[in-house]
C-alpha cells in the first residue's frame, strides 16, 4: 500500500462511526495510527529538516535562553543540565517519555551523528563505538551556534503556530530555516509503511546548489549535480560509487552507494610499516572492526556442527596469512585511528588492504531514501531538486512573511509615536 493510498482512506468517510463495518472502522483507524506516526514522529518535513520531537527540544531550549545572545548573537548562554531540558520540553509540548526526548537531544549533540550538531553538549554524551551518554542529570545543554539559521527568526510572523497537547502553549508547525537542514544532517526514521534515510551534505555545496536553482529554475540535473555531487558523512569515509549511481540515486530518491574506510601508511623503523584507518563509514565502528577481526581470527564452531567449517578455517587462514595484530588506538585527539600491523614487512600494502576491505565493515553499503513530509503535509519520496525546490519555496514564503511582519511593526510604532517617520 503506498503512501497516497494511505492518505486517501484516511480521510474518507464522512459519516458516524456507527454507520460503518467493523473492518472498514478498523482499517481507517489503523491508517490514522500510520498517519500520526509518520508525520508525528518518524519523517522529518522538508522545510526544516526536523521531526516534532526535535523542533520541540529547539524551541523549547530557546525559549529557555539557552542560544547566542549580545552583540551580533556571539555571546553563548551558560549550560543547564539536560534534565532541566527535557522537564521542559515533556511538560510543555512533548507528552511522551523522557527517554525518547533525552535520546532525541543526545543524537543532537553527537558530532558523529549529525554533520553539524545543533546542541552543544557538556559531559559524556556517548561514542561512536555504542557507548551509551551519561544520564540526563549528569550531562549538560546549550544551542549550537548554527541553530540560530534555525531559530533566529521565529519571532518575525515567519511561520505558523498552534496549541500544544493541552492548549496551554503555542509551538510552531516549523521553524523557519534559513538553509534546508534535511539534507545538512540529514535524517533516518522508520513509520508504519515508510521509511527515511536522508544521507548529511556538505553546507557550502548545498547552499550553492540552492543559490543556483534560485537564479535558474531550470538548471540542468548535469549543473546541478556538480555543485552538490554527494553525501558528505560526519564520520567521514569515501564514496567509492560511480558518479551515475549518485545521480540515479538523487533523481528517483533511493538508491545505495558504497562507502569504504580512509587510510594511510606509516612507515616504521627498518623498513616496517604499518597500516592506519583514519575514517570510518556510515554505521561502522573501531568496535564493531575489531569484533570482526577477532571473529575471522578466532572463529567459533557453528551450532550443530563439531568443528570449523572449511570456509571458516580458509577465511582464517587468509587474514592471518597477511594479519600480525590491530589495536585501537582513538583518543580524543584521534576519534579513529585503528592500527593494523602487518604479517611482515615483505606483505603487500594493497594485499592487506583488499583483504581487510573484503571481509570486514571497512567497506560497507549506505542507503539512500529521500523521504519526507512535503509543504503540502504529505509524506513523499522525493528527488534531491524537489527537496531544494520544496524549500526554496518555503523560504520565500518566509522571507515574506517576515518583510510584512517589520512593515507592520514599524507602522504601528510610527503610528503610536507620531512621529509620521519610517522607523526601520
Amino acid at each position: 500500500m503506498n503512501d497516497q493510498t494511505v492518505l486517501d482512506l484516511a480521510g474518507e468517510g464522512g459519516g458516524s462511526d456507527d454507520d460503518l463495518a467493523l473492518a472498514t472502522y478498523a482499517q481507517r483507524a489503523y491508517l490514522e495510527y500510520a498517519l500520526s506516526v509518520v508525520k508525528g514522529r518518524a519523517l522529518p518535513d522538508v522545510a526544516d529538516g526536523q521531526k516534532p520531537v526535535q523542533r520541540r527540544i529547539l524551541y523549547a531550549m530557546s525559549r529557555m535562553g539557552l542560544g547566542y545572545g549580545g552583540t551580533g548573537g556571539n555571546t553563548p548562554a551558560t549550560p543547564v543540565k539536560s534534565a532541566r531540558v527535557v522537564g521542559d520540553v515533556l511538560g510543555k509540548y512533548h507528552p511522551h517519555g523522557d527517554t525518547a526526548a533525552y535520546d532525541a537531544l543526545v543524537r543532537m549533540a553527537q558530532d558523529f551523528s549529525q554533520r553539524y550538531p545543533l546542541i552543544d553538549g557538556q559531559g559524556n554524551f556517548g561514542s561512536r563505538d555504542g557507548d551509551g551518554a551519561a544520564a540526563m542529570r549528569y550531562t549538560e545543554a546549550r544551542l549550537a551556534k548554527i541553530t540560530r539559521l534555525l531559530l533566529e527568526e521565529i519571532d518575525e510572523g515567519t511561520v505558523d503556530f498552534q496549541p500544544n497537547y493541552d492548549g496551554r502553549e503555542q509551538e510552531p508547525r516549523q521553524l523557519p530555516a534559513r538553509l534546508p537542514f534535511a539534507l545538512l544532517n540529514g535524517a533516518s526514521g522508520i513509520a508504519v509503511g515508510l521509511a527515511t534515510e536522508i544521507p548529511s551534505h556538505n553546507l557550502r555545496e548545498v547552499a550553492d546548489a540552492c543559490v543556483a536553482l534560485i537564479k535558474s529554475p531550470k538548471l540542468s540535473d548535469d549543473e546541478l549535480f556538480a555543485l552538490l555531487p554527494g553525501p558528505d558523512y560526519p564520520g567521514g569515509g569515501q564514496i567509492i560509487s560511480p558518479a551515475t549511481d549518485i545521480a540515479d540515486a538523487y533523481k528517483t530518491g533511493r538508491g545505495s552507494l558504497k562507502v569504504r574506510a580512509r587510510w594511510k601508511i606509516e612507515d616504521l623503523a627498518r623498513g616496517q610499516w604499518q597500516l592506519v584507518v583514519t575514517e570510518l563509514p556510515p554505521g561502522t565502528s573501531a568496535q564493531k572492526v575489531l569484533e570482526e577481526i577477532e571473529e575471522l581470527t578466532n572463529p567459533k564452531v557453528k551450532t550443530g556442527k563439531k568443528a570449523l567449517t572449511p570456509e571458516q578455517t580458509q577465511l582464517k587462514g587468509t587474514v592471518l596469512a597477511v594479519l600480525d595484530e590491530v589495536r585501537d588506538e582513538s583518543s580524543k585527539d584521534a576519534p579513529v585511528r585503528i592500527v593494523f600491523e602487518p604479517k611482515s614487512r615483505t606483505i603487500g600494502q594493497d594485499e592487506l588492504i583488499n583483504t581487510l576491505l573484503a571481509h570486514t565493515s571497512l567497506e560497507t553499503s549506505s542507503s539512500i531514501n529521500l523521504t519526507s513530509v512535503g509543504l503540502d503535509g504529505r509524506p513523499v519520496q522525493k528527488s534531491l531538486r524537489q527537496m531544494l525546490v520544496e524549500w526554496i519555496d518555503f523560504r520565500q514564503q518566509t522571507i515574506t512573511r517576515r518583510s510584512q511582519h517589520r512593515l507592520q511593526r514599524c507602522s504601528i510604532a510610527s503610528t503610536s509615536s507620531k512621529a509620521g517617520s519610517w522607523c526601520c
